[in-house]
């Protein structure tokens, strides 16, 4: 592919194309807030195993990581590469600008691009860990995929945004092809058995412990070995499609496995948890429905108090690494939406959500915000970047 314009074209809140400079931009924008630290350690360089290292709080957990505390490891995504009809995805570019910046922080971390779920590729990344660093001290666990195919069976499962037991109405917020917010009513059919079981193959903990057991079987955890599984409980407003519904069946898996994996892990003087984050603009969340609309409203109530994925992931670093005491709930569950969560800010989000209409929409949610959100996500609409530049989008992986 030769050098181009390229512009955010697309669908809804999917584009077809990412800008490769707007994508590097965002990576340096966030290791420039994340302040170097030293854990209490003594400065001792953590290895990691990052599994969803490209996007949302997978990415903000690697950048976080390297440039606060010098974490080194691999990064593990699932990312497709430029063609000749179009740039590569947006996951690719952050991950060219994310191994740069740990060469320049003197950090060793390697990035693999492969199927999380699949036993090669499991094989692949601890060939690459027992090589380069002999074992791991954290393994962080982000992945929000819309299928598995079992490794045992074969057997693909495909993971559903749907209600349990009932139908649900809610509203939703949507745009135009030309930008303009468009707040509508959806019914959201409920998911039948087979459907819950599914979401729950993917997105629970099963491959989360699959990791687990390979690294153990290897012989690569170290003493005080801890993992992490990312999590989200969320609004009152969103539970009947989210934490009370499939995608929440998930959640209270991961949570049981996480239950079952310290109690293993003990015996190395390990731990496994799940981290509750907060709301945040990313791929996984624009698909589902009303979290669009809730996220806009909790940023017209916010603002700039709002916490960014980056914030959220210097919080669990420091919390990991000792700088900061753990913040448990009393299911063991590290709490990094506590600001989401507040009482006064659910009550003014509740308020705005209730006479939210399509006259009334723009004064109540950050609409401007949101979308342009959305576009970050892309590598568009990020300061300082220069989109009347041609740009070559046949950038190459980089080397493990």
């Amino acid at each position: 592919m030769t050098v181009r314009l390229i512009q955010p074209t697309g669908r809804g809140f999917l584009l077809f194309d990412s800008h490769p400079d707007g994508c590097a931009r965002l990576v340096t924008d966030m290791a420039e807030r994340a302040q170097p630290a030293t854990p209490a350690n003594g400065g001792e360089r953590p290895v990691a195993l990052i599994i969803g290292s490209s996007s949302g709080y997978g990415l903000a957990a690697t950048v976080a990581g390297i440039s606060r505390y010098g974490v080194q490891g691999v990064g593990l995504c699932f990312e497709r590469p430029p063609t000749e009809r179009r740039t590569a995805t947006a996951g690719w570019y952050r991950t060219i600008a994310t191994a740069k910046l740990a060469e320049e922080a003197g950090s060793d971390f390697a990035f693999v691009n492969g199927d999380a779920f699949t036993d090669t590729t499991k094989d692949d990344v601890l060939d690459l860990i027992a090589k380069r660093f002999g074992g791991i001290d954290y393994l962080i666990y982000s992945v929000a995929a819309p299928r598995r195919t079992d490794p045992l069976t074969g057997v693909v499962h495909q993971s559903v945004i749907q209600p349990i037991g009932a139908e649900h109405v809610t509203k939703t917020l949507e745009f135009d092809s030309d930008g303009t917010p468009r707040l509508r009513e959806i019914h959201a059919q409920p998911a039948t058995a087979e459907e819950t079981a599914d979401t729950v193959k993917v997105m629970g903990g099963e491959d989360w412990s699959r990791w687990v057991d390979a690294l153990d079987s290897r012989g690569l955890i170290r003493p005080g070995f801890t993992t992490v599984a990312l999590s989200y409980i969320g609004s009152h407003l969103t539970s009947a499609i989210y934490r009370q519904g499939t995608i929440g069946a998930a959640k209270l898996h991961l949570e049981s496995t996480a239950s079952a994996l310290g109690g293993r892990l003990s015996t190395y003087g390990g731990r496994a948890l799940t981290s509750v984050n907060g709301a945040a603009v990313t791929q996984a969340s624009t698909a589902i429905p009303g979290i669009a609309l809730y996220v806009s409203l909790l940023r017209g109530v916010l603002g700039e108090d709002m916490r960014s994925p980056l914030d959220q992931s210097i919080d669990l670093w420091d919390q990991l690494l000792g700088a900061a005491p753990l913040d448990v709930d009393g299911q063991g569950r590290i709490r990094l939406d506590g600001w989401e969560l507040a009482e006064d800010v659910q009550a003014a989000v509740t308020e705005r959500w209730k006479v939210a209409t399509a006259d009334t929409i723009g004064d109540l949610a950050d609409i401007d915000w949101f979308r342009d959100e959305v576009r970050r996500l892309y590598g568009f609409e990020v300061p300082n970047v220069d989109y009347s530049r041609l740009c070559d989008p046949d950038l190459p992986w980089p080397a493990a």
